[in-house]
């Protein structure tokens, strides 16, 4: 029994086999999983279109299929599932289009998004960071496709459509920034003044929630991270590296409105990390403001004719208010379909 314990390599590699073999398994399961009930759609909405009084046969069908599926298969066959299953078919004629990387209940949720080209987006996020359920519904909520249209930058404008087809693509520093950022995870009231040091404090302590927030391939590194400059310290809010720009992202989080002595201190501390951190496989750092809230005409001005990677968003305590959000966007793809006629 002893040498058995002692023997941590094989004891390592057979848990290492057995927990593969799971994971294969599962991601077996879900797809034949996501087959079925996509074939199981297709029946339903085939034997709709044969007959001719549709909506009553529809409804009538589903009652009596709900009932005999579940005296025989057990759970999972309610009539609302059915329902999901019928539109899960219609939103996906073809079945190939339909990722094993998601479960059945990540597209049911993605089936409650009528606009195609919103929740393409979603689907395409939710592939490539990897959310759970849970995340997912948080990024519905929180309106991440809207503050992302909505986020500063022309190009962000310009490419407006292709959040749809590609999801976020992290080619530039621009593509990760939000605006706004949401932090209803933190459960501070809307109109609760808070100290820089407590916002600090907070996201911390989230801080799993927090670097969800950010966007794909964000590392924590620390706070309060030093910057000595002639033997006077001075001390960076918060340090990430992403790993897919391969840069360290600096964040100051102020209080109050942007003022534009903010951009002059986080420009200084990007200088030294160009200078004093990075390596040779770094690329140049990136700043971010966070305050709640800025005049973009000032921030235009204050930002004119540096050369480091500086932005500047505002962030919320709360779930933002989805309809204005949504108008906001319907705006800016008028302005987009406008210049491309």
């Amino acid at each position: 029994m002893n040498d058995l314990l002692n023997n941590n390599s094989m004891i390592k590699e057979i848990k290492e086999l057995l927990l593969t073999a799971r994971q294969n398994v599962a991601v077996q399961v879900n797809s034949e999983l996501l087959t079925t009930y996509w074939q199981i759609g297709r029946i339903i909405v085939e034997h709709e279109q044969d007959n001719k009084v549709r909506a009553n046969y529809g409804k009538f069908t589903l009652k009596q299929l709900s009932n005999e599926l579940t005296k025989e298969f057990g759970k999972g066959f309610s009539r609302s599932n059915l329902q999901n299953m019928r539109a899960f078919f219609l939103a996906y004629p073809i079945c190939q289009t339909v990722s094993g990387k998601l479960s059945w209940s990540h597209y049911c949720e993605l089936l409650t998004i009528s606009d195609t080209d919103k929740r393409s987006f979603y689907e395409k996020e939710a592939i490539n960071s990897g959310w759970s359920i849970r995340e997912l519904k948080r990024q519905i909520s929180t309106s991440l496709y809207e503050r992302l249209l909505l986020s500063e930058g022309k190009r962000n404008k310009e490419t407006v459509l292709a959040l749809a087809e590609k999801g976020i693509e992290m080619a530039t520093p621009l593509d990760m920034i939000k605006d706004p950022y949401v932090f209803e995870f933190l459960g501070v009231p809307e109109n609760k003044a808070m100290l820089e040091s407590e916002l600090e404090k907070a996201l911390v302590l989230q801080i799993e929630k927090f670097l969800l927030e950010l966007g794909r391939g964000f590392m924590f590194v620390g706070t309060q991270q030093r910057v000595t400059l002639n033997n006077t310290h001075y001390y960076v809010d918060m340090v990430f590296y992403n790993k897919i720009l391969r840069a360290y992202v600096l964040i100051e989080l102020k209080t109050t409105k942007l003022m534009p002595e903010a951009i002059g201190q986080i420009n200084m501390y990007l200088n030294y990390y160009a200078a004093e951190v990075n390596d040779e496989h770094d690329n140049p750092p990136i700043g971010i403001i966070l305050c709640t809230d800025k005049d973009s005409v000032a921030a235009e001005y204050a930002l004119g004719g540096l050369s480091n990677n500086i932005f500047t968003s505002r962030y919320i305590s709360y779930i933002p208010n989805k309809e204005q959000l949504i108008a906001q966007v319907e705006e800016v793809l008028d302005q987009w379909h406008d210049k491309k006629m």
